[in-house]
């Protein structure tokens, strides 16, 4: 991992599923939807937390505006945004495995 993807991690459960959400381009009601559907409802993201980390998104270079459809700003992960997503899933996976790997007895 390169050095300086560490100093994003981790993520936020919120900022995790918002990249999660721009694999492939999408508009701020998309992402808030998007994410509620894929956790089943276990996962609300507000505009307020949504547009607060797409705005820090945006500054760190993790994504960019890649255009309207209607007058909604479609969003897009960056070859950054994306390495962040890459490496927080790679981070989870490791922590699952270890969990798994001391839990095993509880998890039969």
């Amino acid at each position: 991992m390169k050095k300086e993807i560490k100093k994003y991690l981790p993520l936020s459960e919120s900022t995790y599923y918002i990249l999660l959400s721009l694999y492939t381009p999408n508009h701020g009601y998309g992402i808030m939807k998007g994410v509620e559907e894929l956790t089943n409802g276990e996962v609300k993201i507000g505009a307020g937390t949504l547009y607060g980390a797409i705005s820090k998104l945006l500054n760190d270079k993790a994504i960019i505006e890649a255009g309207e459809e209607g007058r909604k700003k479609l969003y897009a992960l960056t070859d950054l945004g994306l390495e962040l997503l890459l490496a927080e899933y790679e981070r989870i996976q490791r922590m699952n495995l270890n969990g798994k790997n001391i839990l095993k007895d509880l998890l039969k």
